[in-house]
Formats: structure tokens, C-alpha cells, sequence
């Protein structure tokens, strides 16, 4: 039995499970938020119990020591000799990665020569990373990439129609995100159909969101791009438009490109579109007492989605299975029914009251009569990290 951290550091948060392997069972999970502040938030879950706290917190390296340290005083750990492996989500790997890392010095480095991909996050990770090595300087550290899984595109799927030195030079070209969790997805989904050869459509719907078409256990193309921003609407990102809106409202508002950047990133979506929130939960309450800005974003999203489905179906040649997963798709029933009613003349048919009934756990959810089975499969990305780790220290 190893005992592994699965970690995902932000720009001032730390989220993280302890699991034990291979037995993937969670022994503990947690979350800092407002690192940097004086009321930083930490939460840890154990054993059907929950420790809260609010205290300061400077940095990522005090909290990572803070969680180590609480691992022993609430008795999850006896000593942190017991912790064997720590893996590390990263948002980019670009192309220098294809696979998980050990990390040293030259994958660090890496890393922060990526940072012109993910500005918001490679840096954070570094961070994470440093800390958890300074804490742990005996335990091996892994990298894995959101990126990796979708290294098996094509040139023809994941090249723009730039001039083509835009590539060479500085690596323009669609990376795809959320590898880690349709990995995870697709391979829960062969399993279910019995089949190795499946064609797989997964929909990974969360505050951010995107698809991906899975061929035989191979990512084909996915919605996300060279940054997240690409792809489906989302709780506050647009996903696509048309590029010269940049222009336009930089005229018309007398906004930066960041500027803009960061309401396309942020302000829009749900959000944008409801003017209520970038909660599915709030913009279903909204729906439902009649709030048609709220029932629009909805629509707006799910009409994206089936734009895709339908193009990854002809892509994939046929349909075995689509899959929900992540926050949204795991539990909002009414955007899955949404979804799939628009999807009728690809013989796709949802079993609606059973459809009602599924929140948060792992169902077949069509009718008998579909073509294609529908599946909520919640993701684990955790999981899938401790899996790289496992297999780096073997």
C-alpha cells in the first residue's frame, strides 16, 4: 500500500486528497482558499469528518506545511515518512510532454517556459511544486499534464489557419484541457461498454467545460484550444466567437485587450448571458421561477454542446456512448435532457425519468431503444494523478 497526494495549487489555493494505492481509497481530502491573506480558509475531510479553520496564511509554502502538519495532528498519518508520492496537476505541457513527469529541476523549468500557454496557472503550480518539495525533500514529485491525453490529435484537428511560423515560433495551435478527466472518463465508459474499439463522446461540464471525442481509447479532437477560453460557453468564459469583437468592443468601451481578455474570460457565459451567476444551481432556480435570461444561457450552452456532439459524431464515424461528468454534468438533469432531446436524429433517447433521478453517481441513463447509450460518469481526476505517480515510481 502507497499512501499518494494528488495536489492542484492555484494562484492562491491549494486543493488536495491524500488516497491510498492501489486501492484507490481516499483517506483524506482538502482545500486552502485565500492563501496570501489574513483569513485564508482550510477545510480538511477524514473519516466522515470535517476540520475547519480561518487563519493566516502568507504562502503556498506555509500552507503546504500547514496541511502536512495537520495530516499528524488529526491523526490521518502517523508520520509524513508514510507519504510516498506526490503528483501534480499542470494546466500545460505543451508539447515538450507526453506523458507524466518526474519532476526536477529541467521539468520545472519547463514548466515555467510554458508560462506564456497558461499565465494564470503554470505559475501557480511552480509554486505548489516548490512547496511540496521543500516540505517532502525525500518524496517523488510527478507532473501531470491536462494536456497529455490530447497529444494524440492530429495535425489537421489541432493546427489553426495562422500563418504557419505563428507554430513554429511560439507554439500556436489547440492543446486541449481537462485530459486528466476525460481520460479517466473514457476509460470508466470502456469498461461499461465491454469494448476496447468504442467511440466515445464525453462531456465534461463544470464551471469550465469542454468535449472531447475518445477513439479507441485516444483523444481525437476536444473543444478547448489553445487556452481554455475556446470551446463551449461556460460559467463565465464565452467559448468561441468572432475574434474581431475584440476590436469592436475595445472601440466602443474603451477597454484594453486584457481588459477584454478577462471579461470574455470571466464575465460572460452564465454569467454574461443571465446577468444572475455562473452557478448552474442559481441559473436553475432562476429558469424555474421564469427568468428567461437564465433558461437562455442554458439553451445557449446545450445548443453549443450538440454542435459539437454532431460534429465529433461524424468525426468518430458513429457513436457508442456520450458521457456527462464534472459538477454540472454529473448533476443539472434538466441540461442533459436538454442535450440529448436535441440529439433525436442521431438516434439518441434518454430514459427521462431515470434521467430525473441521477445526481453525482455513475448511471446508464438512455432508453433501451437508443442508439447510443447516455452515461453519467462522475470524474476523479485525483485518482488518475495518483495512477501517474504509481506508475513513475514503479
Amino acid at each position: 500500500m502507497q499512501k499518494i497526494m494528488a495536489v492542484n495549487a492555484g494562484s492562491s489555493s491549494i486543493k488536495f486528497q491524500l488516497l491510498s494505492m492501489p486501492e484507490e481509497i481516499v483517506i483524506a481530502s482538502g482545500l486552502i482558499e485565500r492563501i496570501g491573506l489574513e483569513d485564508a480558509n482550510v477545510t480538511i475531510k477524514y473519516n466522515d469528518k470535517k476540520h475547519e479553520a480561518v487563519q493566516p496564511i502568507k504562502d503556498h509554502a506555509v500552507g503546504v506545511k500547514l496541511v502536512l502538519k495537520m495530516l499528524i495532528e488529526l491523526k490521518i498519518v502517523d508520520s509524513l515518512e508514510e507519504i510516498t508520492g506526490v503528483g501534480h496537476r499542470v494546466v500545460q505541457g505543451g508539447e515538450f510532454f507526453q506523458d507524466a513527469a518526474i519532476i526536477n529541476e529541467a521539468v520545472i523549468q519547463k514548466i515555467a517556459d510554458l508560462k506564456d500557454l497558461a499565465p494564470l496557472h503554470n505559475p501557480a503550480h511552480i509554486t505548489g511544486i516548490k512547496a511540496f518539495q521543500e516540505a517532502l525533500p525525500k518524496v517523488i514529485q510527478v507532473a501531470v499534464f491536462d494536456t497529455t491525453f490530447h497529444q494524440t490529435m492530429e495535425k489537421e484537428t489541432f493546427m489553426y489557419a495562422t500563418p504557419y511560423e505563428y507554430y513554429e515560433k511560439y507554439g500556436v495551435r489547440k492543446y486541449g484541457f481537462h485530459g486528466t478527466s476525460h481520460n479517466f472518463v473514457a476509460q470508466e465508459c470502456a469498461k461499461l461498454l465491454n469494448k476496447k474499439d468504442s467511440k466515445i463522446i464525453i462531456c465534461h461540464i463544470g464551471n469550465g467545460a469542454s468535449l472531447c471525442a475518445v477513439k479507441d481509447g485516444k483523444s481525437i479532437d476536444t473543444s478547448m484550444g489553445l487556452t481554455p477560453l475556446e470551446g463551449i460557453p461556460m460559467g463565465t468564459r464565452t467559448g468561441n466567437l468572432d475574434p474581431t469583437l475584440i476590436d469592436l468592443i475595445s472601440t466602443k468601451e474603451n477597454k484594453s485587450v486584457n481588459d477584454i481578455l478577462n471579461v470574455f474570460n470571466k464575465k460572460s457565459g452564465y454569467i454574461g448571458i443571465s446577468g444572475v451567476s455562473h452557478d448552474a444551481r442559481d441559473l436553475t432556480k432562476g429558469m424555474n421561477e421564469g427568468n428567461e435570461r437564465c433558461k437562455l444561457a442554458f439553451d445557449i450552452q446545450a445548443k453549443r454542446i450538440v454542435d459539437y456532439i454532431a460534429s465529433y459524431y461524424v468525426l468518430l464515424g458513429g457513436c457508442d456512448a456520450i458521457c456527462f461528468t464534472a459538477g454540472i454534468g454529473e448533476n443539472v438533469w434538466h441540461l442533459r435532457e436538454n442535450i440529448i432531446n436535441r440529439l433525436a436524429v442521431l438516434g439518441a433517447k434518454l430514459d427521462t425519468e431515470k434521467n430525473k433521478t441521477v445526481y453525482g453517481s455513475q448511471e446508464l441513463i438512455s432508453h433501451k431503444d437508443s442508439k447510443i447509450k447516455v452515461f453519467v460518469i462522475p470524474t476523479n481526476e485525483e485518482v488518475m494523478i495518483a495512477r501517474d505517480v504509481i506508475k513513475k515510481m514503479a
